[in-house]
């Protein structure tokens, strides 16, 4: 069955609270000089971080705090998706896509009093391109995989050619990046928090660093988690991470090149619960959180709290692992599970208002979305008879789901599990429980060890490819799925310089990727930010991407 819907432009979901939020978002600019910035600003989050260096890192509570400290080359708009200029002031590639020019900013200085000029930004992604042993582990680099490929010397053999060519200094504010064929990730990638740029005085420092251990049990450098190793260019510096407080203090840089930011001090303070979170709001020992439960909105909202919706960026899934699990390579099994899950019920009982069925890997508000996947609606008859055809109406499967976490995708995690679980008993399948916490959930899943699991994605940049290539680019462990038709397929749209004709083959491989059926896409949803009365809040990301500088103290 087809579906014909028309797709949505990114625009905001905002209720009337978002909207009064927005109006009183203070810009840089509107600042009073005399307002009192002393007080620190303690901002609630999902969980901790896992390294000062973000190129270690692949998880959005590790970015949100690198953003305020280190800077990309380039970044997206306060509050939106489009991408614009951040240590680069402009740029431009070559016709062909392969060699790109970027014109930095004059008088930036990084933390340690370094300037930040073009050999510098050179020496960044040279060392990222160089490093070696078990820097090489997804673990330990996987966004610098997902964009440029392999290293200078590929020591796993699995490895793919590095995209990144060269990054030359052309002058003393110019760096011409050089890939090696045009790819939609680019510009985007260019904007991700895992590529902030740290001073030269800090490469030299930590040039020698190793990573120890094996695959599943690596220990990170001690400069990973030592305040005052790194340094980058951005608004607030590191003071101080408590690891058994699970909170980090940034300090304001007083000599950042743009508009000083608000607050003199920024904490985040780690709060898995999501009730402890509103708690923590309710008693001021907090002054904003993330990843607001949909039941808290109003009644924080009546309570005087702010509580803007950001934009939906985002898609949550329930994934199949066809290779560790034989049962689910069979096809009418996958279509039998895809009936039998009702997801309205998730998106009516569970996700904030605004959350919709999803019916591809990727949101509508993105080019690529195709009107015309087959889709899967809610039928358990159909999927009791599909799995009678498939002789498999007494099939047991393991189901893992995550604890401890809340994600912008998935806010409540157990609630969402007890639904599906409930659904496929329904249909006459077995479920048995897996529970872990989040770091160890992201390994096993990732190895292939959970036969269904939940998971999900915030994109990263505005193009639907930061999606499907994420997980359907190649064969991984994760899904256990071996399409070398699909993968080809993707590739080629990815280097399809022609905009119009890559939008088109995004949605061909829409429709490509429904049919085979890896998984289901349950749901998009846009998640809520919470603020104290008297905060003037940064401008909300659809990438939850906030600047947290923008914000200041409300005048008494």
């Amino acid at each position: 069955m087809f579906t014909k819907t028309s797709r949505k432009p990114l625009a905001l979901l905002a209720s009337a609270a978002s909207v009064a939020l927005l109006a009183t978002a203070c810009a840089e600019s509107e600042r009073d000089p005399d307002a009192d910035t002393s007080a620190p600003f303690v901002f609630g989050s999902a969980g901790d971080i896992k390294s000062l260096d973000p190129f270690l890192a692949s998880d959005g509570e590790t970015f949100r705090y690198s953003r305020q400290v280190f800077e990309t080359l380039l970044e997206h708009e306060s509050g939106g998706s489009d991408i614009v200029g951040g240590l680069a002031e402009d740029w431009e590639q070559s016709e062909d896509g392969t060699v790109w020019t970027f014109h930095l900013r004059d008088g930036v200085t990084f933390h340690d009093g370094d300037a930040m000029n073009a050999e510098a930004v050179c020496a960044n992604f040279d060392r990222w391109h160089n490093l070696s042993g078990p820097w090489q582990s997804s673990n330990n680099s996987y966004y610098w995989q997902a964009i440029f490929g392999g290293f200078a010397d590929n020591e796993d053999e699995g490895l793919p050619d590095s995209r990144f060519v060269s990054c030359e200094a052309t002058d003393e504010l110019t760096s011409v990046i050089t890939i090696s064929q045009y790819s939609s990730i680019f510009p985007g990638g260019f904007s991700l928090a895992a590529f902030g740029i740290m001073s030269p005085t800090t490469l030299e420092a930590i040039a020698d660093a190793e990573i120890t251990g094996e695959e599943g049990d690596y220990s990170l450098p001690e400069y990973t988690s030592v305040p005052g190793t790194v340094a980058g260019t951005g608004p607030f510096t590191i003071g101080e991470w408590n690891r058994d407080q699970a909170e980090i203090t940034l300090d304001r840089f007083d000599d950042y090149w743009g508009d000083p930011a608000g607050f003199d001090t920024l904490i985040l303070r780690a709060i898995p619960d999501e009730t402890a979170r509103r708690q923590a709001l309710e008693a001021g020992d907090i002054h904003g959180y993330d990843l607001v439960a949909p039941a808290d909105v109003e009644p924080l909202v009546e309570a005087g709290f702010q509580v803007p919706t950001r934009d939906v960026f985002n898609v949550l899934y329930l994934a199949f692992q066809q290779e560790t699990n034989e049962d689910l390579g069979d096809i009418e099994v996958r279509q039998a599970l895809a009936h039998a899950v009702n997801r309205q019920r998730i998106v009516d009982t569970i996700l904030p208002a605004g959350g919709e069925v999803a019916t591809q890997f990727h949101p509508d508000t993105l080019d690529g979305w195709s009107e015309n996947v087959t889709t899967y609606d809610y039928d358990p008859d159909r999927a009791r008879e599909l799995l009678a055809d498939a002789d498999q109406e007494d099939l047991t499967l393991d189901f893992c789901y995550p604890t401890e976490v809340t994600r912008p995708y998935m806010p409540a995690p157990r609630d969402i599990f007890d639904v599906i679980t409930a659904d496929l008993e329904d249909v006459g399948i077995t479920v048995e429980a897996k529970s872990y916490e989040w770091t160890e959930y992201i390994g096993r899943t990732n190895s292939g060890e959970c036969s269904l699991y939940l998971l999900g994605w915030t994109g990263d940049y505005n193009d639907a490819y930061n999606f499907l290539g994420t997980w359907f680019s190649v064969k991984n462990d994760a899904w256990g799925m071996d399409e070398p038709e699909l993968f080809e397929a993707m590739a080629d749209a990815s280097g399809n310089p022609d905009a119009e004709e890559r939008i088109e083959a995004y949605k061909g491989l829409n429709e490509q990727i429904m049919e085979v059926l890896p998984g289901l896409p349950i749901s998009s949803s846009p998640p809520s930010i919470a603020f104290a009365p008297n905060v003037n809040p940064p401008n909300v990301s659809p990438l939850t991407q906030e600047n947290f500088s923008e914000g200041s103290w409300q005048e008494d």
